[in-house]
């Protein structure tokens, strides 16, 4: 089995995106095959042996081979026609932007590439933190009270302290806690750097986090649940570290039943919608009630070091790929119309 691995791409999550790519070589047994995308969206061919930061950062990807999606994957220019690189899947390891928005995810679907990773209705409600607060509260999932804010109205109703967050964005970029009126404005002005809309959200000092990660084959499989250690809250920096984290981390120490319930809550998440993707849901636990944080369709490194077989747990999900439904175009009613003319 030969991964291929799409990576960067357009997106304020670009250098993470390329972390993350580099981290599977130390997790991932699979033969492995790299697909950039740069910041102006062309494709290249990057040896396994070659992938390196500087290999980006210095522009040496520019002097392999460029590709061009056509039907059924990837292509490359040969001498006197195009050649199709070979690999069994690929696997959208694009953060952010394109990757995880559900640009990606269309043109693969469009092009009839098999890929693990959101689709394209699954990356809309995950991307975006007020579909996600909807989509949960659909499901009879708690969240955290929030109110959106727009460049043109900044009137906030939740009281102090609280969180302000891009709408469309992770990694915690952009993300300030606010504890009295004189910090709004600098929060307000960081977090409209990266959206033109804003999410705010009670900030709740010492509430327990917990991250859950998982696939559906043919049933559910599931992680360990971690407990992540934090100060105030998971900030870029200390995020940018689990992005190239390799090693299995130890288990939460939490009940059975708290255990179940968090288990619970990802199924319901997971549903039908995440099919095809690995993704981690990150809960807070209040008053002994689950409630859902955020919904993460490419988690950083895929949240390898929440499981005990990385590799196997790809494939299995690689197994049980949705497929999409057949349709069969044979223009019956326009031939119906042209006979009925006398066509």
């Amino acid at each position: 089995m030969k991964i291929a691995i799409l990576f960067g791409a357009k997106s304020y999550e670009h250098e993470i995106s390329i972390v993350s790519a580099i981290a599977m070589q130390k997790v991932l047994k699979q033969e492995l095959l790299y697909i950039f995308c740069d910041k102006d969206r062309n494709f290249y061919h990057i040896p396994v042996d070659k992938l390196e930061a500087s290999c980006i950062t210095k522009g040496k990807y520019k002097k392999f081979d460029q590709l061009f999606i056509r039907r059924g994957g990837f292509y490359k220019k040969s001498l006197f026609s195009e050649k199709r690189i070979d690999f069994t899947i690929l696997l959208n390891l694009v953060h952010g932007g394109d990757g995880e928005d559900g640009k990606l995810a269309s043109i693969l679907e469009f092009y009839d590439i098999d890929f693990i990773g959101p689709r394209v209705e699954a990356s809309v409600i995950s991307y975006n933190k007020l579909f996600t607060k909807m989509y949960a509260k659909e499901l009879g999932i708690k969240v955290l009270e929030y109110q959106l804010i727009s460049k043109d109205n900044r009137d906030i109703e939740i009281p102090f302290p609280f969180i302000v967050k891009p709408l469309r964005l992770g990694s915690s970029i952009g993300v300030t806690i606010v504890e009295n009126r004189d910090e709004i404005d600098y929060a307000l002005d960081v977090a409209f750097e990266f959206d033109n809309e804003v999410l705010i959200e009670p900030f709740i000092k010492g509430v327990k986090e917990y991250n859950l990660a998982g696939i559906y084959s043919d049933k559910f499989e599931l992680s360990i649940i971690e407990e992540p250690k934090k100060e105030k809250f998971l900030d870029f920096n200390k995020k940018y570290m689990d992005f190239s984290r390799t090693k299995q981390i130890l288990k939460a120490d939490i009940s059975e039943e708290l255990e179940e319930k968090i288990k619970e809550s990802f199924k319901k998440i997971y549903n039908t919608l995440f099919r095809g993707a690995l993704i981690r849901c990150d809960f807070f636990e209040i008053d002994e009630e689950i409630y859902l944080n955020e919904i993460n369709p490419i988690p950083g490194s895929m949240a390898n070091y929440l499981f005990e077989t990385f590799s196997s747990t790809l494939n299995s999900l690689y197994r049980h790929l949705p497929k999409p439904r057949e349709i069969v175009i044979d223009y019956k009613y326009l031939h119906s119309i042209q006979s009925a003319k006398g066509k």
